[in-house]
Parts: C-alpha cells; sequence; structure tokens
C-alpha cells in the first residue's frame, strides 16, 4: 500500500505541479490513513469500504482536527482513489458515494483603507530594511498576491515599463499582475538601496530573488509574516493582520470600488469562482449595514 501512496506523491508533484505545502499535507494525510488501515487490520485499499472509510472520519473528529483539516484529508484521500481508478488499480472507488465533510465558511477579516494606509506608512524609510518593508507591504496590497508568491519573486519577474508583475502560483501555474506605481516605486527604491549598500551589494548582484533577509538569501513566508506582526504592534494597531490580510483587503477593497467577481477571481488566481464570491458576502453585509443607518424605515 506505501507503493501506491509513493506512486501517487511522486505523480502530484512531477506531473500536476503540486507545490511543496499541499505535496507535505497530502504525504502526511494518506500516511495517517495507511496507519489507520494498518490499525484496522485492512491488508489492501481494494479492502476498504464506505462503514471504514466512515469511520476513519469519525477517527479524525476524535483527535479533535478542526472541520477543515478533515476535509483536507477526505480530499486527500478521495483524489488518491481516484489515482487508483484510472490507473486500473481499482474498479471501484468507495470514496465517491460519501460526501464532503461540510465546512462553515468563516468571512475572511480585512483592513479597511484607513488601517491599510497606517501600516503601510509604518516602516522606517532612512533603513534598508524598512525600505524593503515598505516594498513587500506595497506590493502584497498592491496584487493580491499569496505570500508565498511573494516569496518567490526574482528581480527579473517584474516588468517596470509594463506595470506587470510575474508570479508562480498553486500548481506552479504563472499568470501576470498588474502592479500598481506605488509599489513599483517602493521596488525600485529598496532595489536602488540594496544596490548601494557595501554589505548586499555581492550578494545583491548574484542573487536572482527580489526580497532578500539579512544574510542575502530568499525571504521566508515565515519571515514576511514575523516582519508584519512588527508593524502591527509598531503602528499600536489592536487588529491580528497576516500576509493574507492584505490578499482579503485587496479583493474587498476592489469589490467595494466597482470591480466585478471575474476580474478579482483573475487576479487572485482562484480555479473557482466560488472560491471568489465569500467577498461578495462582506460587501453585502456592509451594504446592509449602511442602509440600517440610513434608511428612515430600515
Amino acid at each position: 500500500m506505501l507503493d501506491y501512496i509513493n506512486k501517487y506523491l511522486t505523480h502530484i508533484e512531477h506531473d500536476r505541479n503540486f507545490s511543496a505545502q499541499t505535496l507535505r499535507a497530502y504525504r502526511n494525510d494518506l500516511h495517517q490513513y495507511l496507519s489507520f488501515l494498518n490499525a484496522e487490520r485492512c491488508s489492501g485499499f481494494g479492502d476498504v469500504t464506505r462503514l471504514l472509510l466512515r469511520k476513519f472520519l469519525a477517527f479524525q473528529k476524535k483527535q479533535a482536527y478542526s472541520k477543515t483539516t478533515i476535509a483536507r484529508k477526505f480530499v486527500s484521500i478521495r483524489s488518491f482513489y481516484k489515482f487508483l481508478c484510472r490507473e486500473g488499480v481499482l474498479e471501484f472507488n468507495p470514496v465517491e458515494s460519501i460526501r464532503t465533510p461540510k465546512l462553515n465558511r468563516n468571512l475572511p477579516e480585512f483592513m479597511s483603507i484607513n488601517d491599510t494606509e497606517t501600516l503601510l506608512n509604518t516602516p522606517d524609510l532612512n533603513t534598508l530594511l524598512g525600505i524593503r518593508d515598505s516594498a513587500i507591504m506595497e506590493t502584497l496590497y498592491s496584487t493580491g498576491m499569496r505570500v508565498s508568491e511573494l516569496a518567490g519573486i526574482d528581480v527579473s519577474d517584474i516588468d517596470f515599463p509594463g506595470g506587470v508583475v510575474k508570479v508562480k502560483g498553486k500548481g506552479k501555474k504563472e499568470r501576470l499582475l498588474p502592479i500598481g506605481n506605488h509599489a513599483l516605486n517602493a521596488i525600485q527604491a529598496y532595489m536602488d538601496k540594496r544596490n548601494s549598500d557595501s554589505s548586499l551589494r555581492v550578494i545583491s548582484r548574484n542573487s536572482k530573488a527580489l526580497f532578500l533577509n539579512n544574510r542575502g538569501g530568499r525571504l521566508t513566508e515565515r519571515s514576511v509574516a514575523r516582519m508584519l506582526e512588527k508593524y502591527v504592534k509598531k503602528a499600536g494597531m489592536s487588529l491580528k493582520i497576516s500576509p493574507h490580510t492584505f490578499r482579503h483587503s485587496f479583493a474587498t477593497h476592489l469589490l467595494d470600488r466597482g470591480a466585478d467577481l471575474r476580474s478579482v477571481q483573475e487576479l487572485l488566481g482562484h480555479a473557482n469562482l466560488s472560491t471568489t464570491q465569500i467577498y461578495t458576502h462582506i460587501t453585502t453585509e456592509r451594504l446592509k449595514e449602511v442602509y440600517n443607518k440610513a434608511h428612515p424605515r430600515a
């Protein structure tokens, strides 16, 4: 059974270009599933019944996993069984008749435009670190890109004359994103400063990465999150802000100002429009709030 799992993991890594993070999650999910089957003395994937699958889901609930985590594990297993059927290993897929666990769709947290401006103006532009951090935040807000996409940007991915940046999204799919003048100017200021800094000059010229850490290496997703935590505290803001908050704010502010949902979907790199539609709930709630305050018979 482990051989089939390893074959599947190789397939999603090389043939379907899953990201390292998704690959790691699928590997953990399937290894946990295999351990469960071994404990149940199941000798092969063909012996798995719907009852055993439901028992596995019940076991996950007992382990106090969140609904989101359980749903992801289920998706991992379902995708694996589809692979086994395509490969001719199995004729019957026991997962098909089981519904994906329902999720509570929480509205994403976002910043107001004033809070966004406050945070963007917090870095000290007299230091290399401050200039870099300003460029990072301006880029996140200007493009709505994921923090993993930001960490992977190379200097050559920025098209200054064209006003676009190339990013690699989920499944290593490339897309071009418009990037505003505020972000481009901040990036240019950072590039100029780091190329003139004696401690980073040589490293900068030899590094293709756009955003570098203090040692001249590529900045990580966790480093960006820690950086934001520092500036939120410095600005005296009580909000809990992560790199993804910039993405939520980007989408919400666009929709508030009349952007259509389909365009926002393209900008965010969502495969399905239903993923983007959660942002319409935010704007609808805000409209209700305005209506209730302003309408005499609300």
